[in-house]
């Protein structure tokens, strides 16, 4: 009996340190939206994370270091990084990878394009409304955040592991457990994330000078190249359909400040035109 209490005194014990160690490091405030974001993860070694992440896909992947193709989406990117005001080492790759329609952003600036998502990207305001989102993300640190939440929801498993030692059910509730931190805790916040790189984003590239209304084009047509995508609650992206309805919201937010802005005519991409 006096083991089980001072089981249970060191789990209420661990749950207020790990809530007062939340409690004094989630301080952070995303760019645009102005959430308040979990950030316990130093910038240091998110940044490091980020680098060496980054080399190591080089490394592995074929890499277009030339052409209008690179110069393009390296044009852009800095345009749009310049315009987050955020002081990035910032990196723009564009992976040789035609099957791959996909970018992604690394913490620290680290920024990756493949081939494959530019036919639907198709003009440089569809590009940068892509690359608009992949800044948004690292400016947001929805890594660091992501990073967090993963932490904070492991600390509460292991608490909830520690009190059920007696259990003849601990094995059935853990499981369960598991699976409800998955479904209600992670998916959700990473579809939070996806919908707020989109409404940063656009912020972003109103101000670099892309008309913000191409956005919606851009995914309109990533619906139409879209598949099956299973249940939505399972989806840690949006639906791209739903994406361009929502950002069509958000247009007389954005449209003072690309009027204001040195604006850049939207232009086919180089090698995509008409697909």
């Amino acid at each position: 009996m006096q083991i089980l209490m001072r089981m249970r005194a060191l789990n209420h014990s661990m749950i207020f340190a790990v809530l007062s160690s939340l409690w004094l490091c989630a301080c952070a405030t995303t760019p645009v939206t102005k959430r308040t974001s979990l950030n316990v993860v130093p910038a240091a070694q998110l940044q490091s994370l980020g680098e060496q992440s980054f080399e190591q896909m080089k490394s592995e992947g074929k890499i277009l270091s030339r052409g209008p193709v690179h110069d393009a989406v390296v044009a852009i990117g800095r345009q749009i990084a310049e315009a987050s005001g955020v002081d990035y080492d910032w990196e723009f790759v564009v992976f040789d990878e035609p099957e791959t329609v996909n970018a992604f952003c690394l913490p620290g600036g680290k920024v990756g394009v493949y081939t494959g998502i530019l036919p639907i990207a198709k003009t440089t305001a569809g590009l940068a409304t892509i690359l608009g989102h992949e800044v948004a993300h690292a400016t947001a640190n929805h890594a660091g955040e992501r990073m967090s939440q993963a932490f904070l929801v492991q600390a509460g498993l292991q608490v909830a592991d520690l009190s059920l030692q007696d259990s003849r059910y601990r094995s059935l509730i853990m499981a369960s457990l598991g699976i409800g931190a998955q479904i209600g805790v992670l998916l959700p916040y990473s579809r939070l994330h996806e919908e707020e790189a989109d409404r940063i984003g656009l912020t972003y590239m109103a101000r670099a000078g892309y008309d913000p209304n191409e956005a919606i084009g851009l995914w309109q047509r990533m619906a139409e190249a879209g598949g099956s995508r299973g249940p939505s609650f399972l989806s840690t992206h949006p639906d791209p359909a739903a994406r361009a309805k929502k950002i069509a919201t958000w247009q007389s937010k954005v449209l003072p400040l690309y009027q204001s802005s040195v604006k850049h005519a939207t232009k086919p991409l180089p090698g995509v035109a008409g697909k």
